[in-house]
């Protein structure tokens, strides 16, 4: 996925939130039919993600899409490509040079790829199996309650305002082998291969819902991250008054309910894995 596309897809959720509050609370909202046509690119992405195509594909034609369709032109109209026909505008910004400089301002989103190498050494030296080793030992640990651990400790950052990255840096090289290491542990399989592979993959869409339940709404309590200071900044915007505080104490059930949820999910996943191996023997 392209470095800030998950954070843009919260922020647009997050704005659409807060149009739709405003709706509910009577203020008149125009809509012009030809406008939706705009909104071709939320088609392109559901339908490239439905069939499972490159994330950054989908994500890119959708903006090439939507501008194309606003009107916008493709290039700027000026420098190397000044007065090409169809493609180029005077006076606008292209398409393809937005991108680029929002890449460019978002540059410090993919700080991330420094991790890579100290995460690849470290996986190259075991750490891996140490961490599938570690929960072999603990006898009380299943993939359910582990996953459990791993949301609540990311809703905890969350609250303390620390950014992770999560599924480079935790989920893949930690949490994800721990994970195997409790399956294995409760099917007393000797190695990974002996588990069968549709609950591996079962497995691996867990630990992204952890990640991805504990970092979602955990950094709505804390008044210091990107996402609550959006909602707060757009409804001042629309005249609201609000606090940073309000926000996140109303944020609270939400994170509460994610949680519960999120350990239903997770012991029903456990119950699966026992009644396989009930079957089996």
């Amino acid at each position: 996925m392209l470095p800030g596309v998950a954070h843009d897809v919260i922020v647009d959720a997050k704005i659409n939130l807060v149009f739709l509050t405003e709706c509910l609370a009577g203020a008149e909202v125009t809509m012009n039919v030809p406008e939706l046509f705009k909104l071709s690119g939320i088609a392109i992405v559901i339908v490239g993600l439905a069939f499972r195509l490159r994330t950054t594909l989908v994500v890119v034609t959708a903006g090439i899409v939507t501008g194309l369709i606003a009107g916008l032109p493709l290039l700027s109209g000026d420098g190397v490509f000044q007065g090409l026909p169809l493609i180029t505008k005077p006076g606008q910004e292209g398409i393809i040079n937005m991108l680029g400089r929002a890449f460019a301002d978002n540059r410090l989103m993919i700080l991330f790829i420094i991790t890579l190498p100290a995460i690849g050494l470290a996986e190259r030296y075991g750490l891996q199996e140490q961490a599938a080793s570690l929960v072999r030992r603990m006898r009380a640990a299943t993939v359910g309650r582990l996953l459990v651990v791993y949301q609540l400790f990311r809703i905890l950052m969350g609250i303390l305002g620390i950014r992770l990255n999560g599924h480079p840096a935790f989920v893949r090289p930690l949490v994800f082998p721990m994970s195997l290491g409790a399956a294995e542990a409760i099917a007393r399989a000797k190695t990974v291969e002996s588990l069968p592979v549709a609950e591996i993959e079962q497995i691996k869409a867990a630990n992204s819902a952890s990640e991805n339940y504990g970092n979602f709404y955990g950094q709505n309590l804390s008044p210091v991250l990107p996402g609550i200071l959006l909602v707060y900044g757009v409804m001042k915007g629309l005249g609201y008054t609000v606090n940073l505080w309000s926000l996140v104490l109303f944020a609270i059930p939400i994170v509460v309910i994610s949680v519960i949820l999120g350990a239903i999910q997770f012991w029903l996943l456990d119950l699966r894995e026992r009644r396989r191996l009930a079957a089996k023997h």
